[in-house]
């Protein structure tokens, strides 16, 4: 019985996520289309969306560890597939939603690149969380870097678009385009690391909290600034993990 009711719970998990996701990504489509929004505001938006409401949930609607997470992650890189040329061509739903993540210069790269960054993500937190799970760590810490990678990444684009004066340029994968960042840009990722890194004080002595508070907001700006176009979060989760790691044995 206790299986079936988590079955169920873990259907309507996925199923209010998609539909959440789905209709963000529909109306973020609307402004693109009929609104001339950027989509490097859109796209942000759907980031945000991303990040923060699968986690809400999942407490919400705890289906207890089953399993159901390694699904859950397959099933939502499968779902790109609804963004593929020949599915948009055919329903223009799917299309008006991949508009509001489809920067213009992201072309043909788009789908490519948001697929192996989830995928990325994905490897990297879990092979983190076994890893901090087998030293005994606090479970917090697999927080703080993708809160700085939600909150910091997440602000860096559209912060950079507004304000941005001071630019320098970044390469990707698959390609030899380059791409421009922002220090503006860049500063949102180190003040949000510094405001994430302070919220999970109670986590550290205060040795490990004053040398966090000096090596990872530095080691974060410089993962995202160096990271390939679009390709930031994996790379500061990564970096996030390895140096709270080392930090932790102090």
């Amino acid at each position: 019985m206790e299986a079936m009711e988590n079955e169920v719970l873990y259907l309507l998990n996925q199923g209010l996520k998609v539909s959440i996701m789905g209709l963000v990504a529909y109306f973020s489509g609307l402004l693109v289309k009929h609104r001339q929004v950027k989509v490097n505001y859109t796209r942000k938006i759907n980031h945000f969306v991303l990040v923060f409401i699968p986690p809400f949930i999942d407490i919400v609607l705890d289906y207890g560890e089953n399993g159901f997470e390694v699904v859950g992650y397959v099933m939502a890189l499968a779902a790109l597939f609804v963004f593929t040329r020949p599915m948009r061509e055919k329903f223009p739903v799917f299309d008006l939603m991949f508009s509001s993540f489809d920067r213009p210069e992201d072309r043909p790269f788009t789908l490519l690149w948001l697929f192996t960054q989830l995928l990325a993500c994905y490897v990297v937190v879990g092979a983190m969380a076994y890893l901090y799970e087998f030293y005994g760590l606090p479970e917090e810490l697999i927080l703080i870097p993708v809160l700085i990678g939600g909150i910091g990444d997440g602000l860096a684009e559209p912060v950079g678009v507004r304000f941005g004066r001071c630019r320098y340029r970044s390469r990707a994968l698959f390609t030899g385009r380059e791409y421009v960042r922002t220090l503006e840009g860049s500063a949102a990722v180190f003040i949000t690391s510094i405001a994430v890194v302070a919220l999970f004080h109670p986590v550290f002595s205060t040795t490990q909290f004053i040398v966090s508070l000096g090596l990872v907001p530095v080691a974060m700006t410089l993962a995202e600034a160096f990271s390939p176009h679009t390709w930031d979060n994996p790379f500061i989760f990564l970096v996030g993990y390895l140096v709270l790691f080392g930090i932790y044995f102090i």
